[in-house]
């Protein structure tokens, strides 16, 4: 096997994965057009994955080829590819998104066997709720014969709600003289979304999502005790919790700060119209940047105490609350001033994680979503978990994205009436594993495990 240079940022750091995963699907449509020509695809299982708009870095990558060797490639970071050979999609069945070979969604849901509902219920409910229609998927299911198959999708269909499909593909095999039975393949306790509105495909696996992770919550945690917080005095305690929690926050994205510089920021002190050495350190500039965002986000907690809904309102302000905590690096001129014009317009990768962020284009689709789900969500517990979760899922900024999540975390904690909470940076490795569990494989419980052992 030839070698293959991959790009890497000059401060990362040995044993880093985050150039890996950034670079693992070009690398791939690469490295295989280049062993197999056109002739490969992705296994019907990763095809329907990747039509879900699920991107995580698989620890073993399935692909089919025409002259396959049946074996596995060990790829780096215990990643691997393995290809085996047998038929590949043809003509319609086959699709090319981003130079990565797929079958069709309709036909991937033909081949997949049961245990796929059972295993990625997100990834099937997503797929199946944006079918525009049935008229492909009964083209395939009746050319095939594929019976099986047509009663798996109709009892699918019926599930999430979509008895109009379900029905005609029951009626059209039927009317051919297929002797089809309806099942269900999906689990019982899967939460079924539907809306008769076609959804976007990023606001409707956050949904599907949300609901999942609620079940898997219910009734596991044992409720927190609530205080009645007196506006002033809780306002004073998170006031005076202002010091440690920037020092642990600030310390987990990397920064290096200490308590001098912290309390220097926050005295007036740090001025970077005469101190040149104010005005190009990074770690100041973040400080300062924490410390206007935290003014920013007791102003949002006074509104929650006083009784507004807290998704609303933090769908509201949580743009200040982002401005402010960059505005001082812009002031200085470290980074350009459309750095603060909001959601990202690129691709973004989170170091050392599997999981790949929304693209640019479905944040637009999915932030509205995720804080109208938070508005909704009546368990006081779920929201403060799933709120900082799906937050840091989605990424929906360049920069600051664990801050802001950590800042919405506890703009609900004072909702629920429960005091602010702060993430040790001695914690940090339990904290990003349970964060990479909960994106990778969809467990939240050791990430509610985690928040519930510092509340």
């Amino acid at each position: 096997m030839k070698g293959w240079y991959i790009a890497t940022s000059p401060d990362e750091r040995p044993g880093d994965s985050t150039s890996w995963y950034t670079a693992y699907w070009p690398f791939c449509a690469q490295y295989l057009e280049a062993r197999f020509s056109t002739q490969w695809s992705l296994s019907p299982e990763q095809s329907l994955r990747l039509h879900s708009g699920i991107w995580t870095i698989p620890l073993q990558l399935p692909v089919r080829a025409a002259n396959a060797r049946n074996k596995t490639t060990a790829f780096p970071f215990e990643t691997s590819l393995l290809e085996i050979r047998t038929s590949l999609p043809e003509g319609e069945d086959a699709v090319l998104i981003d130079g990565i070979r797929l079958f069709s969604a309709e036909s991937a849901l033909i081949l997949v066997s049961k245990s796929f509902f059972q295993n990625f219920p997100t990834e099937a409910q997503t797929v199946l709720a944006l079918l525009p229609d049935t008229s492909f998927l009964l083209n395939r299911l009746l050319s095939g014969g594929h019976t099986r198959p047509a009663g798996r999708l109709a009892g699918a269909f019926r599930h999430i709600g979509m008895d109009r499909f379900a029905d005609e593909i029951i009626a059209a095999m039927r009317s051919a003289r297929y002797d089809v039975r309806e099942s269900n393949p999906f689990t019982l306790s899967t939460t079924a979304v539907h809306s008769e509105i076609l959804p976007s495909r990023s606001a409707y696996r956050l949904r599907v999502l949300w609901g999942k992770m609620r079940m898997d919550l219910a009734g596991r945690f044992p409720r927190q005790e609530r205080i009645v917080p007196e506006e002033d005095k809780y306002l004073k305690d998170v006031d005076e919790l202002y010091a440690a929690d920037a020092y642990h926050s600030l310390s987990i994205e990397g920064y290096e700060v200490n308590a001098e510089l912290i309390e220097r920021v926050r005295s007036g002190g740090w001025n970077p119209d005469t101190n040149e050495s104010d005005r190009q350190q990074r770690n100041a500039l973040a400080a300062r940047g924490y410390w206007q965002a935290y003014q920013s986000v007791k102003q949002s907690i006074r509104k929650v105490l006083a009784g507004e809904n807290p998704g609303k309102v933090a769908d509201q302000y949580h743009g200040a609350w982002y401005r402010e905590l960059f505005a001082p690096s812009v002031n200085a001129g470290i980074i350009e001033p459309a750095h603060l014009a909001g959601y990202r317009s690129e691709q973004v990768f989170i170091r050392n994680s599997m999981h790949v962020p929304f693209n640019p284009k479905s944040i637009r689709e999915a932030v509205p979503t995720f804080f109208e789900l938070v508005s909704e969500e009546d368990d006081e517990f779920a929201r403060i978990v799933l709120g900082h979760f799906m937050f840091v899922y989605i990424h929906p900024y360049m920069d600051g994205n664990g801050r802001m999540g950590r800042f919405l975390m506890n703009v609900m904690m004072a909702a629920a009436g429960l005091p602010w909470v702060i993430i040790p940076i001695e914690q940090r490795t339990p904290y990003m594993e349970a964060l990479e569990e909960a994106s990778v494989n969809e467990n939240i419980v050791p990430f509610a495990k985690f928040l519930h052992s510092l509340m």
